[in-house]
């Protein structure tokens, strides 16, 4: 089986799907209009890709590496965000400092120690996530070096698509990546930003509703994924139900967004 988790398989059949149709955009059609409106009706659905492309730095969807890198890339051009630099950023980064405020990678803190806002905090994440990406990946060495490698490589072909078509490239990949790096930094911002403690079970906040939970794949349940950040995404729901009752209320809500 190529997927660890069958799960996966169909949140995947529909992130290619979607690439699929990129790339058609791209070789066959030459019309302005036609990508303008194409990349504004794609800004929800491509958003939501950025939480699945979460999930995979946490626990990696193919058992094959080679799969994996060529996901990733894919995943780059919806999300904005390369191989390994979520891993680095997020996962070795964030999740071991999210409850000190000095040191964690998506700080929602002025170095003042005033809670930012949200426009201000999205592109202070946004704006400094390669930067911090990088800087994680110093005690990394062989993370770092596969995030390098394969931004690079990412760059180039992003580069050579805007090269041979710049309008398309720009508004089926350029902006597209641009756009999902400020989203995903934005839609973090409410899972943490004001909780200020060093207990982990009041460190975040959570959504239980049930279509926010299906398209980002129950990111909702944020307090059990921090309790457990490997565990794969599709098991969120039964861990919640474990540690619910060590969760204050006023952290629990159920909105659709």
């Amino acid at each position: 089986m190529m997927f660890k988790y069958p799960e996966d398989r169909l949140p995947v059949a529909i992130i290619l799907v979607i690439s699929c149709i990129d790339f058609c955009l791209y070789f066959l059609i030459n019309n302005l209009w036609v990508f303008a409106i194409y990349w504004a009706v794609m800004i929800v659905p491509k958003g939501k890709i950025c939480a699945w492309n979460h999930h995979h730095q946490h626990t990696h969807t193919f058992r094959n590496t080679a799969l994996n890198r060529v996901l990733e890339f894919f995943y780059a051009l919806h999300s904005g965000v390369t191989t390994n630099l979520w891993l680095l950023h997020h996962v070795l980064g964030h999740h071991v400092n999210y409850m000190d405020q000095r040191k964690d990678e998506s700080r929602w803190k002025r170095k003042n120690s005033t809670q930012m806002g949200e426009l201000e905090y999205t592109f202070n994440v946004a704006g400094t996530a390669y930067y911090r990406g990088y800087q994680v990946g110093k005690s990394h060495p062989k993370i770092q070096k596969e995030f390098l490698i394969f931004s690079f490589l990412t760059l180039l072909i992003v580069i050579a698509l805007v090269a041979y078509k710049p309008v398309a490239g720009l508004f089926l990949f350029v902006l597209p990546m641009i756009l999902g790096l400020h989203l995903t930094s934005w839609a973090t911002y409410e899972h943490h930003a004001g909780l200020d403690t060093d207990n982990s079970f009041e460190a975040s906040n959570n959504n239980l509703h049930p279509f926010f939970n299906l398209v980002t794949g129950n990111l909702g349940y944020h307090t059990a994924h921090h309790y457990k950040q490997w565990l794969h995404w599709s098991k969120l729901p039964e861990l919640h139900k474990v540690i619910e009752d060590k969760i204050p209320s006023q952290l629990i809500k159920s909105a659709w967004f």
